[in-house]
């Protein structure tokens, strides 16, 4: 089947799951963020409804599908409002991870918890020095008779609070030598010698920001994920979801801000017509709906790719859709802003926050300028500036 056409039962995915994010909404994450909690219930029943994990193995509790599957379900609670930020790390990349390398310990330990919600990972990679560079990562892991060793730190870290356990992304030591081996170790939250300390943003979210201290915080053989030899393939099984869903983030909140404006521009009158009726107001909103649908488009073709098993072309089209989808959200953040006027930027119609949650995408997990890069290298075949 073409993947330009949703089948049947993605259609049905879609709109059960716009219908749970329309009982919640909106307000119920703005409330969340005000009494300085987690989006609890919602995460709770998203997971009874097997939402969580639709893209886990079913043998572990998941609903056998892939990140289409999980990309609709984020799209369409952001599209309703409430968007979960922890889909992009839970299920999506630490349960992409751990299908796809853990033991069968690992994944009978894990993979149930986090499809359904009972359980959450958080995911670690982002270090204070190294920036984009992953090249530049100095966590290290060391060997201790059977056990590891490891020392670190890691910055803006989402949900730790929320988590059982952080999948940390290390180096083992030979790795100095030039060759980068990053390993990826399962942290438990209460691990001795693994601190976090909250990150105090302007961005207003349910999910906080952390940096984490690892101390020689010593891990048992078993918290390593895969071969340590393979880390790089692992790494990327995780990053590439980690990108699809960012742009699933980014649409669904670039739909949501659209259609607060096309509702206003319909209903607000000015000298007798509906300002909708202006081809000032209609086109722009009309190109913001162009550059969403279109960035869904590519948002489908990774999903489709990596689904398929196809981890290179994947990378492209997840590169290329965090991009294009970081774009049209920003525009159409900024556009429906503007569409309100004053009205933007009350906490009444809730958009202004929308400004700096939307530059989110442009920046996290990698900036478009590293997009740009890598599309003019690996695409382009263009020579390396770095």
């Amino acid at each position: 089947m073409s993947t330009l056409i949703e089948s049947e039962e993605h259609k049905a995915l879609r709109a059960a799951v716009a219908a749970l994010g329309k009982r919640y909404g909106r307000d119920y994450i703005a409330r969340t963020v005000a009494e300085g909690r987690h989006p609890t219930e919602l995460w709770a029943e998203a997971g009874k409804l097997g939402y969580l994990g639709v893209n886990l193995p079913e043998e572990y509790g998941g609903g056998g599908g892939g990140i289409t599957e999980l990309s609709i379900v984020l799209e369409e609670l952001g599209a309703a409002g409430s968007p979960l930020l922890m889909l992009v790390v839970s299920p999506a990349i630490c349960g992409t991870v751990i299908a796809r390398f853990g033991t069968e310990e690992q994944k009978r330990a894990w993979l149930p918890g986090l499809a359904d919600g009972t359980r959450l990972m958080a995911f670690g990679i982002t270090e204070p020095d190294a920036g984009s560079n992953s090249h530049r990562i100095t966590t290290t892991a060391r060997k201790d008779g059977a056990d590891w060793l490891l020392t670190g730190r890691k910055v803006f870290i989402s949900g730790v609070d929320m988590a059982d356990a952080v999948l940390i992304v290390g180096r083992t030591e030979d790795a100095r030598t030039g060759r980068l081996k990053p390993c990826l170790f399962i942290v438990p939250r209460d691990a001795e010698g693994f601190q976090r300390h909250p990150i105090d943003m302007e961005l207003n979210a349910a999910e906080k920001q952390f940096e984490l201290v690892l101390d020689d915080v010593r891990l048992p053989a078993d918290a390593l994920v895969g071969d340590e030899d393979a880390g790089l393939l692992q790494l990327f099984a995780g990053l590439n979801p980690e990108r699809i869903m960012t742009a699933a983030f980014g649409i669904g909140m670039g739909r949501y801000a659209l259609a607060r404006a096309v509702e206003y521009a319909r209903e607000r009158t000015v000298w007798k017509a509906p300002i909708g009726a202006h081809q000032a107001i209609a086109h722009p909103l009309a190109q913001a709906h162009i550059d969403l649908e279109l960035a869904r488009l590519m948002m489908q073709k990774a999903a489709h790719l990596y689904d398929a098993g196809d981890d290179i072309g994947a990378g492209e089209a997840a590169n290329m859709a965090k991009y294009a989808a970081a774009e049209a959200c920003v525009k159409a953040v900024d556009q429906s802003v503007h569409t309100l006027g004053g009205n933007g930027l009350t906490r009444e119609f809730g958009l202004a926050s929308l400004i700096t949650a939307s530059r989110v995408s442009r920046i996290a997990p990698v900036s478009r300028e590293m997009i740009l890069n890598y599309v003019s290298h690996q695409t382009l075949g263009l020579p390396k500036s770095y």
